[in-house]
């Protein structure tokens, strides 16, 4: 598969809109990534923001804030399963000293995905997001912990 890398920086919109129609088409499909308008767009522009595109679509993207810190994630179900989420991660942890997250409880894919990489469960939030469901705080330890997963995964 090839598709096209894109970073945008901080400060930046490109790919704003794709990015928020890739999240709504999630999030009435699965019921995950709900933050409103307004949230998103001022997240998504305080952070750094790796984007891959097949073509013009847009295939997946992770905002993440400077430290590390993921915002979003968002694959396109018609992507998964490729190595997407993880070649998104590992971009995030070449520019950060760690790598980590919330997801919700619930979220049984989230949770399997991130723990696949070797993110480990550091807290139970209570309450965490706007409809009272709980999340929990994932940290990856080390980002030498990511690049070997990333190897045995890609055979690299």
């Amino acid at each position: 598969m090839t598709l096209d890398r894109r970073v945008v920086p901080p400060g930046e919109d490109d790919y704003l809109q794709a990015a928020w129609e890739l999240k709504e088409a999630i999030r009435e499909e699965e019921g995950l990534l709900k933050q409103r308008w307004g949230f998103f767009a001022d997240a998504y522009r305080k952070a750094t923001v790796h984007a891959f595109f097949d073509g013009e679509t847009l295939a997946g993207f992770a905002a993440a804030r400077g430290d590390g810190y993921i915002l979003f994630l968002g694959i396109d179900p018609d992507y998964r399963g490729r190595g997407l989420g993880e070649r998104l991660i590992a971009a995030i942890a070449e520019d950060a000293t760690g790598v980590s997250c919330h997801a919700r409880v619930s979220n049984r894919n989230a949770l399997e995905f991130y723990e696949h990489l070797g993110f480990e469960r550091v807290r139970r939030i209570q309450d965490y997001y706007e409809d009272g469901v709980d999340a929990y705080y994932l940290r990856l330890g080390d980002s030498d912990r990511l690049l070997e997963r990333l190897t045995e995964l890609f055979g690299r």
